[in-house]
């Protein structure tokens, strides 16, 4: 259980902060800037991942989760617990800022700026990096290490700085899932569940023909 309310904890921190900065931003004229949002999103999991990384992996996306166990880092019986734990902590984080801020800039949801597959091939692609270098940089099934953090942030602060305008640089379904919800913002949501799943999953093999090495005999 302490895994499972690691994630919970985790995933609310990063919703809350992450989100909560957009519509912080939306509330008072544009004073986060859309730098200050991407940076947001790094700075949370950073800190999310130094704080509960030794003890639930610190996934906090279920398509890192599902990642995590195609590459066989995570046992089949932890994926339902830990992508109910996250959507659990994400949807009290909007239900959080929906009840401070009313329905602000949509509490945060993702949506297209162009056509829905142009922002559905970002979305994908952008996973598949993250994803990438997720598996490069933890051990087993976490996301551990003195420079864990540093790059797992880092690589979400630069795909919401470049990508963000566009397609919303979400890269987790449980992130999408419970603003669009809570907010009633549906209309692109299946974008922002399925691309993910599928980069995700696309680098999986990536990561095994680069890191044949890590891999277990």
């Amino acid at each position: 259980m302490r895994k499972y309310a690691a994630e919970l904890m985790g995933t609310f921190a990063l919703v809350f902060a992450g989100t909560g900065a957009i519509v912080i931003n939306d509330v008072t004229g544009g004073s986060v800037t859309h730098v200050g949002i991407a940076f947001t999103f790094g700075l949370v999991v950073m800190a999310m991942i130094y704080a509960v990384g030794d003890v639930s992996g610190a996934h906090l996306n279920p398509a890192v989760t599902a990642g995590f166990f195609l590459a066989g880092r995570l046992p089949g019986r932890c994926v339902i617990p830990y992508m109910v734990s996250q959507t659990i902590g994400a949807f009290l984080a909007s239900f959080g800022l929906l009840l401070l801020f009313g329905n602000h800039a949509h509490l945060g949801a993702t949506a297209p700026l162009g056509s829905p597959w142009q922002s559905f091939g970002l979305e994908a692609v952008l996973t598949w990096l993250l994803m990438f270098v997720v598996l490069s940089v933890s051990t087993g099934p976490k996301e551990v290490g003195v420079m864990a953090g540093t790059a797992i942030g880092g690589v979400i602060a630069l795909e919401a700085m470049f990508a963000g305008p566009i397609c919303g640089a979400s890269m987790n379904p449980a992130r999408s899932f419970a603003p669009a919800v809570v907010s009633g913002t549906l209309a692109s949501l299946w974008i922002y569940l399925i691309a993910p799943m599928l980069g995700a999953a696309a680098a999986v093999p990536c990561w095994r023909l680069t890191h044949a090495r890590a891999l277990p005999n």
